[in-house]
């Protein structure tokens, strides 16, 4: 096996990068507490003396083998792909920077719990370090991490980013102009929730298996058999601090995103929760003020400028937007009847991330429900076993709770009160299920109204937008041969 020890320097130090000399020694010293071993299939496993050490030697291993995906993926969550892309980029940039606020990551940073302080630090100085030492490596744009970045990205989910169905081009067509009442905008009707699945060719797919059908008399886990073999890479981390967890990184994360320790096993398939809502609203204006109807008063809506950068053959240029926001959330589209359409979502907590290290180290069941209980986990399902033979399944987490007299697969109006979220619904009222007698549970993007076959939770006992999900082939045939 070949060993990497990162403290290991070059006979004459390269400054290829803005670091100063005392952020240098103080990533020496912190490499000396890291190791990092590769295994004969190339897989890093990673030791550190404290949970912070593993999280730094963890994305030092990530850069050594992709640093531009790592880059990649800040980049888009900076809402800073045009930097690199060009004006094409423009709306993508303008709806990432609506939606993600930059300056609500740094906030979250700042008033985050120091332990995980400590590891958004590690974050970003394993990053730094790994350039500091490959003077060879050219960012394309982003040539010092900051550790606030975790922060903009929350969900382990690649491009996990919940708009209830719109899109850039929604976004291109309500401010490429200057927004007016009689603009003739599009027509969104539905949620991410309800769209057709059928054609979807892969998606994630998870089952697990009580000890009473395996041969082993041990439950099964089997997690993802869909992605392509560097869609995440492969890793082990370890400390002194008990950490000691081993599975998959999404590239740019310090957490593993499904996996096992010694004590549990879990793994993500992307949910159709509705936890995403479109609302209507009623526009006006008065002077230069644009004001909504709300309770039967007017409110003014808040503006903000949003100023985005895009490359052009001679360099770069600046585009700068008027963003609009009601209470509800940034106003994204126009409906052909003349109403605005404002999004109201979670696409950044500060809660999932310290959700998505603390599953990490959850010593079984029980305390991997109280993870569960952060309700961070904003787009994914969860399937679970453990070494005592439990098994499990939530089907999402974060859900607000609503009005069940509404269609919320479709716009709401925006204007009246009993169409707000009323908080979000306690992870044991959710689509669940824990050990059901049949032995064995199934989600393949996929209803759970048939995650255990005939044992599987009823639908009926739950509100429509918990579960839109329809069934696609892949859940059917899961069931077929698992019964």
């Amino acid at each position: 096996m070949k060993q990497l020890l990162l403290a290991l320097l070059l006979p004459f130090h390269l400054f290829a990068q803005s670091f100063s000399k005392d952020e240098i020694s103080r990533w020496q010293k912190q490499a000396s507490d890291v190791r990092i071993i590769l295994d004969n299939y190339g897989v890093p496993h990673i030791y550190g003396k404290t949970d912070a050490d593993a999280v730094f030697g963890l994305m030092y291993a990530q850069c050594e083998d992709d640093f531009k995906r790592v880059e990649m993926n800040y980049i888009e969550k900076l809402g800073r792909m045009g930097e690199i892309k060009g004006k094409s980029s423009l709306y993508d940039d303008l709806l990432i920077r609506m939606i993600i606020d930059a300056g609500d990551a740094k906030k979250d940073y700042d008033k985050a719990p120091g332990w995980l302080k400590k590891l958004c630090n590690a974050f970003a100085d394993g990053i730094n370090y790994y350039l500091d030492k490959h003077p060879e490596t050219k960012p394309a744009l982003l040539a010092k991490f900051e550790p606030w970045y975790p922060l903009l990205w929350t969900d382990g989910s690649i491009g996990a980013i919940n708009i209830a169905g719109l899109s850039a081009n929604s976004l291109k067509m309500f401010y490429a102009t200057k927004p007016t009442i009689e603009f003739e905008g599009i027509k969104e009707t539905s949620s991410a929730g309800n769209q057709e699945q059928e054609g979807l060719l892969t998606g994630s797919n998870g089952f697990a298996f009580a000890p009473k059908i395996t041969e082993s008399g041990n439950a099964i886990l089997y997690i993802n058999p869909h992605v392509t073999f560097y869609f995440r890479p492969e890793v082990h981390m370890m400390s002194e601090e008990g950490l000691n967890v081993y599975g998959a990184v999404t590239w740019g994360q310090f957490f593993i995103y499904q996996g096992f320790n010694e004590h549990c096993g879990w793994m993500h398939t992307s949910s159709a929760v509705d936890a995403a809502d479109i609302y209507t609203e009623k526009i006006s204006k008065k002077g230069n003020d644009w004001l909504y109807e709300y309770d039967g008063k007017q409110r003014k809506i808040t503006e903000e400028e949003i100023t985005i950068k895009y490359k052009v053959a001679n360099g770069t240029e600046v585009k700068t937007f008027n963003a609009l926001y009601t209470h509800h959330g940034p106003i994204m589209a126009k409906q052909r009847t003349g109403e605005w359409i404002s999004v109201k979502a979670d696409n950044r907590i500060a809660n999932g991330l310290i959700q998505c290290w603390q599953r990490t180290k959850a010593k079984g069941l029980e305390d991997f429900k109280k993870t569960l209980d952060l309700k961070g986990n904003i787009s994914n399902n969860t399937v679970y076993a453990d070494p005592q033979g439990n098994i499990a399944y939530w089907h999402g987490n974060r859900i607000p709770e609503r009005d069940i007299k509404y269609d919320w697969s479709k716009p709401v109006d925006g204007s009246i009160t009993a169409t707000e979220w009323k908080g979000y619904h306690d992870v044991s009222e959710t689509v669940h299920s824990i050990n059901p007698p049949n032995g064995w549970l199934q989600n393949c993007n996929s209803t759970p109204f048939t995650l255990a076959g005939k044992n599987s939770p009823v639908k009926t006992n739950y509100p429509a937008y918990m579960a839109p999900d329809g069934e696609n082939f892949r859940g059917i045939n899961a069931v077929r041969v698992l019964s």
